[in-house]
């Protein structure tokens, strides 16, 4: 039976603070070896996760911004399927409604309202770097959304969050949380982009098992979505609190954890 990895970026396959992916190097090679595709499923934009996988050699499909689309490697798949666009040599199947306007609600939620929040598109390269540690190119890439904007609400009193959160409900915006951001969106979450991804792989290869790793609760959507979900540890080597069945808390921070999983799913 054909297998399918399906992996979060950020604290998972790379080290949550540095960003480096030395330690997954091995697992990966070893994945290439087996004709296992690992498919990026992250809060990246797709200029991020494009640097990854050149530098990786992973040149599958690839989901962007917490499931806002799918990217699709012209021809990688033999049959005709149901696209919205072409970019580049990639067909892009789009599940989020467009960074203009996700921003477009949030104006308008930030008018009339007692609370603060700024999120990418405010901010500069060299502000998105300070907050999340990456370089100053990086942060650049970060910011070339499509689908979802990261945002800091700027403030500590708790009522504030709740009314904020409530603000994007009422605008039929939908958040997941990750360290100081709240990325936010509408129409999309990586469980959706899995389900459809998968669905192409079983009419390519029939009866496919997944597996998917994550290491936080936006990471939920995906590993319910497959057969078999991975959960490393934070960099406190604590889990998730996340309730799943059938799901595996390995040990090891970020890439460490997703190494020794790969490692242990199909041999050293």
């Amino acid at each position: 039976m054909k297998q399918i990895v399906f992996s979060d970026l950020d604290g998972t396959l790379l080290d949550s603070r540095t960003y480096s992916y030395e330690k997954s190097l091995q697992a990966i090679a070893q994945l290439k070896e087996n004709d296992i595709p690992v498919i990026f499923c992250s809060a990246k934009t797709r200029a991020e996760q494009q640097i990854y996988r050149r530098i990786l050699g992973l040149f599958h499909p690839f989901i962007v911004e917490n499931g806002g689309a799918i990217f699709i490697p012209r021809n990688y798949f033999p049959f005709s399927f149901d696209y919205h666009k072409a970019v580049e040599d990639l067909l892009v199947i789009e599940l989020a409604i467009p960074y203009h306007d996700v921003r477009k609600a949030l104006a308008k939620i930030a008018k009339g309202n007692d609370f603060h929040f700024r999120g990418f598109g405010d901010m500069t390269a060299a502000e998105v770097a300070q907050m999340t540690g990456l370089d100053i190119e990086s942060a650049d890439l970060a910011r070339q959304r499509e689908y979802d904007e990261p945002v800091e609400l700027c403030s500590s009193r708790e009522t504030d969050l709740g009314e904020f959160l409530a603000k994007l409900a009422e605008a039929g915006l939908s958040w997941s949380h990750g360290g100081p951001l709240y990325h936010v969106k509408s129409g999309a979450d990586k469980g959706k982009a899995v389900e459809i991804l998968s669905g192409l792989y079983r009419k390519m290869w029939g009866q496919v098992k997944t597996i998917g790793l994550g290491n936080g609760l936006n990471d939920l959507s995906m590993l319910s979505q497959v057969d078999m979900p991975i959960l490393v540890q934070k960099s406190d080597y604590s889990w998730e609190d996340m309730d799943l069945p059938g799901l595996h808390r390995v040990h090891g921070i970020g890439p460490e954890g997703w190494s020794r999983a790969i490692a242990e799913i199909f041999g050293a």
